[in-house]
């Protein structure tokens, strides 16, 4: 038989084998239909369907509302928000998006409050700017060396980390060699204008120590004794606290419980436990402030809007000055009247007072936004993993850069006393910014060890995509278009 013979019988034979669509009897004379038989006949032979009162086919008022568009616009939004959140590189994204955008807005604005200060100490307009772009470009290196580490490293940083800083700590407290800032003994001098304050350090090197500790000891089954949760991780915590203590850096030493007690609530701590530890350190630090004429002074500080008439409280007002002449969108950038000898320190301690004044409202709320956003994505990091070691670091990160934010923003409303503690990643300080910014790059290696996150990532590289849509694409044959 010729080809296109068969090519026909073939053709004839496939129409044949195709289902036809039901199509309904016509009824006997005055034998109505039922309904659905009715319509199904009528969709059978092509009828169109009734126009509506309120317009034609399916944009009349009496059409079905489609099933995508129940529950209104808001709804839908805040759907499509929720499945965005839930994607598997949301927290990754985040966390590195929004500390990039406080470390340059910090930037921007440590070069807008410390002109005048350089100034008068006889520097260039960009003194204080230029070191603190060094210490975020050394940091920057910092975050990507930690992002790309395996976890497993990261573990075995932990005891020779602990170690450095100890000893730093105690070469601090060394006549000649240690410096004294402000009043504080918690610097060493590395030469020129370059000084390192170690009990910066302390904050990683207690939350990469604890989490190494506290995940061994549940591998062990060992938590579920009190004498194993608090041994030896209290006593080291309390040594670095003792050294910093005897610098005088009561603000660090906060910080620093903070830690210690975001460690504790993570691993499990029964409440009367977590409640006898926070009881202690309450009763050490109101000792501690109570012996000391300056923190009484900066506790009595609190919510005032004036100085006295001796000039106490000087910073405190002049921080509530600043805000309240911002208004909504502030004065502009470099504008601020503040940083003219007013204001102490108006590039460290108390640059979210400059922020609000030269950016208002706006400005402020979008650093406070920005801060939100990195500490809900530490907390989705913590919380999604199975490790013990992730959790318990992401944890302690997450605590140290909220708990630091907190206690430096209500210190320049007013809510708080003075602690003396940055900004995290926003204030001028190179011994602060790089231990930051690696526990940054330590928060995104963990964003990307989730499982999921790995496997998008895979997906992204070039390679793999192409492999897999070659692998999708069925092979055609030579003859067909």
């Amino acid at each position: 038989m010729p080809a296109d013979e068969r090519f026909a019988v073939r053709r004839e034979s496939a129409r044949a084998s195709v289902p036809r669509p039901l199509t309904a009897a016509p009824a006997p004379a005055g034998v109505p239909l039922p309904p659905g038989l009715a319509l199904r006949g009528r969709l059978a032979t092509g009828a169109r369907r009734p126009e509506t009162p309120g317009g034609s086919g399916r944009g009349g008022s009496g059409s079905r509302t489609p099933r995508s568009g129940r529950g209104g616009g808001p709804r839908r939004a805040y759907e499509r928000a929720r499945r965005a959140w839930d994607r598997p590189l949301t927290a990754y994204y985040v966390i590195l998006g929004s500390s990039l955008l406080i470390t340059v807005l910090g930037l921007v604005m440590v070069y807008s409050a410390s002109m005048i200060k350089a100034l008068d100490i006889s520097k260039p307009a960009t003194y204080f700017f230029g070191k603190q772009f060094l210490a975020a470009v050394i940091g920057g290196g910092l975050m990507l060396i930690a992002a790309r580490m395996p976890v497993k490293l990261h573990r075995g940083l932990a005891y020779p980390i602990l170690m450095v800083t100890v000893f730093l700590m105690v070469l601090v407290q060394v006549p000649g060699i240690g410096m004294s800032v402000n009043g504080n003994q918690n610097w060493l001098y590395l030469g020129g204008p370059f000084q390192l304050q170690p009990s910066e350090f302390g904050k990683l090197a207690l939350i990469l120590w604890g989490a190494d500790l506290l995940a061994r000891k549940q591998d062990k089954r060992l938590l579920t004794q009190w004498k194993h949760m608090l041994v030896p991780l209290v006593p080291v915590a309390f040594m670095l606290l003792g050294l910093i203590m005897l610098g005088g850096d009561m603000g660090t030493a906060i910080i620093l419980t903070a830690i210690l007690f975001g460690l504790l609530w993570l691993a499990g701590a029964p409440t009367r436990l977590f409640a006898g530890v926070l009881g202690f350190a309450a009763v050490l630090a109101f000792l501690l402030i109570r012996t000391s004429p300056n923190r009484m002074s900066r506790l009595a500080c609190m919510g005032v809007s004036e100085p006295d008439p001796e000039g106490g409280c000087w910073q405190a007002a002049h921080g509530i000055y600043a805000l309240a002449s911002g208004g909504w969108f502030g004065s502009g950038l470099g504008a601020s009247v503040e940083k003219w000898g007013q204001l102490p320190e108006p590039h460290t301690d108390f640059i979210f007072a400059i922020t609000g004044e030269e950016l208002g409202l706006a400005g402020t709320l979008s650093v406070l936004a920005l801060f939100a956003a990195l500490g809900y994505a530490g907390i989705r990091v913590a919380g999604r993993t199975e490790d013990p070691f992730v959790r318990y670091a992401a944890g302690g990160v997450t605590t140290w850069i909220t708990a630091q934010a907190v206690i430096n923003i209500g210190a320049v409303l007013g809510l708080l006393p003075i602690a003396g503690v940055p900004l995290p990643l926003f204030s001028y300080g190179g011994s602060a910014l790089l231990p930051t910014m690696f526990a940054v790059g330590l928060m995104i290696a963990f964003a990307r060890e989730d499982p999921a996150a790995k496997v998008a990532l895979a997906m992204r590289k070039p390679g793999v995509r192409w492999k897999t849509m070659r692998r999708r694409v069925k092979k055609r044959s030579s003859g067909e278009r």
